[in-house]
């Protein structure tokens, strides 16, 4: 039997996904509705298969191996693995400097 987890999302994570929802709904309603649903749905996804995600590249390389990924291009739903539960820590736009902004987040506090 498969071990089940929770998924979670942190405060930080949430509002980075209403501010990427904003900002497309600005310009297209429907779009941001679809985004919303695909991100939510490949984040609760996880429940059944939490390593599905690769671990952080940019982090792996600092040897910070903790931190997973999912794509959904552009963007990047970086969540932490626990015991009964999974925790979604941000959702970022790839085509941003990676590094700086989890190194900043995960690592600095």
């Amino acid at each position: 039997m498969t071990q089940e987890y929770r998924v979670l999302w942190s405060d930080v994570a949430e509002k980075d996904l209403k501010g990427i929802i904003r900002y497309v709904a600005a310009s297209n309603p429907e779009t941001a509705r679809q985004i919303l649903k695909k991100i939510k749905t490949k984040a609760d996804s996880l429940f059944v298969f939490p390593e599905k995600g690769r671990v952080v590249p940019e982090l792996l390389e600092q040897g910070v191996a903790q931190y997973h990924e999912l794509i959904i291009s552009p963007w990047r739903i970086i969540y932490r693995i626990g015991e009964h539960e999974i925790l979604v820590l941000s959702v970022l736009d790839s085509r941003r400097n990676m590094e700086d902004i989890l190194l900043r987040r995960l690592i600095g506090h």
